[in-house]
């Protein structure tokens, strides 16, 4: 006698990728946090600490978007 207490319908991936963007959301935050420290310590590098700040920042917004993407390429 078995009972169904829940199903579950629509796209898994949609759950996939909701459990993919908390790695980049986790990068994001600690390239910030840890820029904002640089840049309290050494204030005079402003540029090349923003710098690279950006570039990090961009890949980890790409693998965000990558995530995004993937359901719909490996979907039904």
């Amino acid at each position: 006698m078995s009972q169904t207490l829940a199903a579950v319908t629509g796209s898994l991936g949609s759950i996939g990728y909701g459990l993919a963007a908390i790695g980049p959301g986790v990068g994001v935050g600690i390239i910030f946090g840890n820029g904002t420290q640089a840049l309290a310590r050494q204030p005079e590098a402003a540029g090349l600490i923003r710098a690279n700040q950006i570039l990090g920042f961009a890949f980890c917004e790409a693998l965000a978007l990558i995530g995004l993407v993937m359901p719909f390429v490996y979907g039904k």
